[in-house]
């Protein structure tokens, strides 16, 4: 003789049963997301260009200042894998030397449109009214003016260099920052556990910093990820453009720019670089749209 279980006791246990097939589907299905040949390549690319910046000695031993008169305009070899430029300098080991630069200054940009953005952000959501609608339309005005005209008119007046060219292409990015961190703290700010906190006497203060700015980063910084490339981009720019290091100082901008004397006899001088910025940029963009993907997921 057998025991049945009655209806509600059968649904218990076929949700029980059904939730974790469920949930191990979704782990799966994002896991699979992460594990695609295209972001494994840019994960690992990202990693290289890092070890690069970081410690160049490591992918090369050879002085990027070094001057070789029996080597000028040499093509990519095994000796040289990039060529060397017009004074027989080895193109390879200066792109691996220029990352720190570039980098650097890329990180710095980045860095000043979350950080100036998000307490623009987050002053205009709490203050509101005239002050709300004074940094609002500030923004406004910011995101008006297209960001290589406005990091221009920055490096005039900071005056030219890396860490200037970095500051003036930060503020880009403020403007979309600070609407992104208004937007997300607007939200936050009426939570039940916000209001809990306010109710109970808690300083506005530790308020922000306690609970509304670590639940409401989380899109500005999937924000910064996809400004990253961007970044990346507008630095070098500024840099062929003459703004960034001042030569020898190698610099993936400046490199690109200074062969373009020499395209018809040394096309790599300006290939090479060009082509590590490229897959840069497209890397950074692509772990980024899989960031963007993954918090919209949540």
């Amino acid at each position: 003789m057998t025991a049945t279980l009655d209806a509600p006791v059968q649904d218990r246990v076929a949700d029980s049963t059904a939730a974790p097939t469920a949930d191990r589907r979704a782990g799966m299905a994002h896991r699979a997301r992460w594990l695609r040949p295209g972001l494994i390549i840019s994960a690992l690319w990202l990693v290289l260009v890092l070890l690069a910046a970081a410690a160049p000695g490591l992918l090369t031993g050879r002085d990027p200042y070094a001057v070789d008169p029996a080597a000028l305009l040499q093509p990519p070899s095994p000796v040289h894998p990039f060529g060397t430029d017009q004074i027989g300098r080895d193109l390879f080991s200066r792109v691996i030397h220029g990352s720190a630069l570039s980098l650097q200054a890329t990180l710095i940009a980045v860095a000043v449109g979350v950080v100036v953005g998000g307490a623009i952000g987050l002053l205009s959501a709490f203050a509101g009214g005239w002050l709300d609608a004074v940094l609002m339309r500030g923004m406004d005005v910011l995101m008006a003016i297209p960001g290589l005209l406005l990091s221009l008119a920055l490096i005039i007046a900071l005056g030219f260099g890396t860490v200037n060219v970095a500051i003036a292409v930060g503020f880009g990015s403020v403007a979309s920052c600070a609407r992104v961190m208004r937007s997300e703290a607007l939200r936050v700010k009426v939570s039940t556990y916000v209001e809990a906190a306010t109710s109970l006497g808690v300083r506005p203060l530790t308020v922000v910093l306690r609970h509304v700015l670590p639940n409401s980063v989380g899109p500005v910084l999937v924000l910064a990820a996809l400004d990253f490339g961007t970044a990346l981009l507008a630095v070098s720019s500024l840099s062929f453009l003459g703004y960034g290091a001042k030569p020898p100082t190698p610099e993936w901008g400046s490199l690109v720019s200074a062969g373009r004397d020499f395209l018809d006899t040394g096309w790599w001088l300006t290939t090479m670089p060009g082509l590590v910025v490229v897959a840069s940029v497209l890397a950074a963009n692509r772990i980024a749209r899989a960031l963007e993907r993954t918090e919209r997921a949540a």
